[in-house]
């Protein structure tokens, strides 16, 4: 990467006049102090935090799309991103799409040091991924509570944005509870909204609090706007890390069927006293799947799904947890203008690479 390039002002002529600076008010004391303190916060939370911080590049192959659009590009591509260290023993924390398809992975470490990763576990549904390399002692980040948050906390960011490593910036938590769709298409719920400046490469580096403890991951920007990023809550990828250690994946169950949100006919869903006017229409049923094995049929519309009101695909995909695995759940359908209650039971779903 080239380095930036500065342009110094040219010297005034001698035949020019210097020009009139004016002095500017003092500050008051007041503001003199609250500046100081606010510095002070992001010093000593990002000084906390950046042993742990660490820089990730990758060579992937490129997706299939990409090579069908583009015959001539290059079968394999660079990329690079941030990740955190969470155990001393060398577990990094990072976003799935910084890893996903990499044929090698380097890793370097805060204090220079540069090591082979590999990936100990990858779940591309709430973008995140643990990446092991060889190391021991190393500083693990003090992960928070990100329960704890609320609008308005200062939040800071560390990594390494277009390869500027260790890069700090500053903002806050501009809203909570948002949604985000992954590149699977699942969407990810309780997803943290800051305005502390993000960009390609920040991807996977820690969002931490004033105390430097880290309450998210971060993971997004809407390119067109400005001060609009995104991080997945800690408390969310605590769990997911759990899972990813032990098994390397997240199991979760599936009813081997399509769907699509679609709205219900008002007097249908007054007649059946529906609790939502939308819900799953059936347009694809597997062969010998869970959702066959039910009775579920083209043409259906999913409405419940263990006692809970399913409006949208996102509510099914949220009820197909770990737990449903072999499991008899109640299903709610309506076919036609008749509303029917079955038993489904989902088969582990596996996420072919």
């Amino acid at each position: 990467m080239s380095e930036p390039r500065f342009v110094l002002d040219e010297e005034p002529s001698s035949e020019s006049p210097s020009p009139v600076v004016p002095t500017p008010p003092p500050a008051a004391p007041d503001e003199l102090a609250l500046l100081d303190a606010y510095s002070r916060a992001v010093i000593a939370a990002s000084d906390k935090v950046r042993p742990s911080v660490v820089n990730i590049e990758v060579e992937a192959k490129r997706p299939n799309r990409e090579r069908r659009r583009w015959p001539r590009m290059p079968e394999e591509g660079k990329g690079a991103g941030s990740g955190f260290v969470f155990t001393p023993d060398g577990l990094i924390l990072t976003n799935s799409h910084v890893v996903t398809g990499a044929t090698r992975i380097d890793v370097t470490l805060a204090d220079g040091r540069r090591r082979r990763g590999t990936v100990l576990g990858n779940d591309p549904e709430t973008d995140l991924a643990v990446v092991k390399v060889d190391a021991s002692g190393l500083t693990a980040a003090e992960l928070g509570d990100s329960a704890k948050l609320r609008p308005g906390q200062l939040v800071i960011a560390v990594g390494n944005p277009l390869g500027f490593q260790m890069t700090v910036t500053a903002g806050i938590v501009s809203s909570l509870g948002r949604s985000l769709r992954t590149e699977t298409g699942r969407l990810i719920d309780n997803i943290i909204q800051t305005d502390a400046a993000l960009n390609p490469g920040n991807s996977g580096g820690p969002l931490v609090n004033g105390r430097g403890e880290v309450i998210g991951v971060n993971t997004a920007v809407i390119r067109p706007a400005q001060g609009i990023c995104f991080a997945i809550e800690i408390n969310l990828a605590k769990t997911i890390a759990g899972w990813l250690i032990k098994e390397g994946r997240v199991r979760r169950s599936r009813l081997g069927l399509g769907g699509q949100t679609v709205p219900i006919h008002r007097r249908v869903a007054h007649f059946h006293k529906l609790d939502a006017d939308s819900g799953v229409l059936v347009n694809a049923v597997e062969k010998e799947s869970p959702a066959a094995s039910a009775g579920i049929y083209d043409g259906d519309i999913i409405v419940g799904f263990d006692g809970k009101t399913v409006s949208s695909i996102d509510d099914l995909h949220r009820f197909l947890t770990d737990e449903k695995v072999g499991v008899p759940t109640p299903i709610v359908v309506v076919r036609h203008t008749e509303k029917l209650a079955l038993s489904v039971t989902p088969a582990e779903a596996i996420r072919r690479a």
